[in-house]
């Protein structure tokens, strides 16, 4: 069905401030997480490239948590701006309803919550386990620690490593100094002008090749020390043996599992316990329901988006913020709940998402259909009345400030 022109315009004033939200409200979370990770790849000894694939497989569990968000700042300006300019007034004077003007957002409602389906039904499992495994293979070297230059590093068992300067990435090391112990007592040491690793058929081994430099073989067997002057010299070193990281899902990590698998988890998988059961099924509950809020939160925004005549106050706009994080925060303790085995989990889920859903519909139904309906105002006056007794109280503070400092200047 063809757009009319004022879906398109509601569709132009929507998607510029749905799209800054959500890159804004990803970005921010990204920067918080990045400054953790460069410190924790810094300690681990890891390459720094790979906090941009931390960051990279951490976006889509913000993403998922920024799409309400930015849906519900999108309707709320776009309808704050129409109100404010007084185009809303127009569009209800020639007979256009709140219900059609429904049609817009509830198309980017569409579209979002098949978005978060994909996201959180099955993306988010993924990257999830990427994550974890990134972070596996950097505590256990798998990632290949960097060579801090003027530091003593073990690269191998028995094996320690110390360079003066390192060019091209590490790929051209200068004066090296190497030691190296077997189990036999017997050591060798080396220096060189310089150095580069090689790899090798075998993948257990790595290849240090030496160039210009002088290598020492000393053992309890040998009276003597034996120095050899040399031009090139290849030292084979074995790499540790590191363990492999677990298979997806396999420990029953419910947030590693997409929709379909926790479903079978649910319901097949004989190794679990009945704990790890019951938060799979908390999270799959959770999962569908998280899909279906984006239909309720153009309802929210639209009727808290419209202040009050001659007021052009934004409690509307802090109000269905502080409720979708309320919502967002109740839902995920009834998730915890019902794992827990405290209440039912399929209530937990699907009645506290009953009672947000209620909610916006009563104030979307306020506000179309009551004469002169207004639920901004119902919540400005419920502030008024809360910050009338507040204002009295600083009022008489300041005059009792105000008498001490009277008395004290007598």
């Amino acid at each position: 069905m063809p757009l009319s022109r004022l879906d398109r315009y509601l569709f132009s004033l929507i998607l510029l401030p749905l799209l800054a939200t959500l890159i804004i409200a990803a970005m921010l979370l990204l920067l918080d997480k990045m400054l953790r990770l460069f410190d924790f790849v810094v300690n681990e000894g890891g390459p720094i490239s790979v906090v941009w694939r931390l960051l990279g497989n951490s976006f889509p569990e913000y993403l998922g948590l920024g799409i309400p968000v930015g849906l519900l700042i999108g309707i709320l300006l776009a309808f704050r701006k129409l109100a404010l300019s007084s185009e809303l007034d127009a569009m209800r004077a020639v007979g256009i309803s709140y219900v059609r003007m429904l049609r817009v957002p509830y198309g980017y409602a569409l579209a979002l919550s098949g978005l978060t389906l994909i996201i959180v039904g099955f993306i988010q499992p993924v990257t999830r386990y990427a994550y974890d495994g990134l972070e596996f293979e950097l505590r256990s070297g798998a990632l290949g620690a960097s060579i801090g230059v003027g530091e003593f590093v073990t690269v191998a068992e028995g094996t320690t490593l110390r360079v003066e300067e390192s060019r091209d990435n590490g790929s051209d090391l200068r004066g090296i100094f190497l030691n190296s112990r077997d189990d036999r007592g017997r050591t060798a040491t080396a220096t060189a002008s310089r150095g580069t690793f090689l790899s090798t058929d075998d993948p257990d081994i790595i290849l240090l090749r030496l160039t210009e430099g002088t290598l020492v073989h000393d053992g309890p067997n040998q009276p003597e020390p034996r120095v050899l002057s040399f031009e090139n010299y290849d030292l084979a070193i074995p790499l540790p043996e590191i363990t492999v990281f677990r298979a997806r899902g396999a420990d029953g990590d419910r947030l590693e599992l997409t929709l379909p698998e926790l479903s079978q988890a649910a319901g097949e998988r004989q190794d679990l316990t009945a704990y790890e059961r019951r938060r799979i099924e908390a999270n799959f509950h959770r999962r569908l329901v998280q899909v279906f809020v984006p239909f309720v939160i153009p309802l929210l925004a639209i009727a808290l988006s419209v202040p009050p005549k001659r007021s052009s106050s934004a409690v509307g706009v802090f109000a269905a913020l502080i409720i979708l994080v309320v919502y967002n925060e109740v839902s995920e303790s009834a998730e915890r709940m019902g794992g827990a085995g405290d209440v039912p989990i399929a209530l937990s889920q699907w009645g506290t998402f009953a009672a947000f859903s209620l909610m916006c519909i009563w104030f979307f139904y306020v506000l179309a259909f009551r004469p002169a309906g207004q639920p901004i105002g119902i919540l400005e006056a419920a502030v008024a009345r809360i910050a009338k007794p507040i204002r009295a109280a600083i009022r008489w503070v300041r005059m009792k400030l105000r008498q001490r400092r009277s008395a004290a200047a007598a």
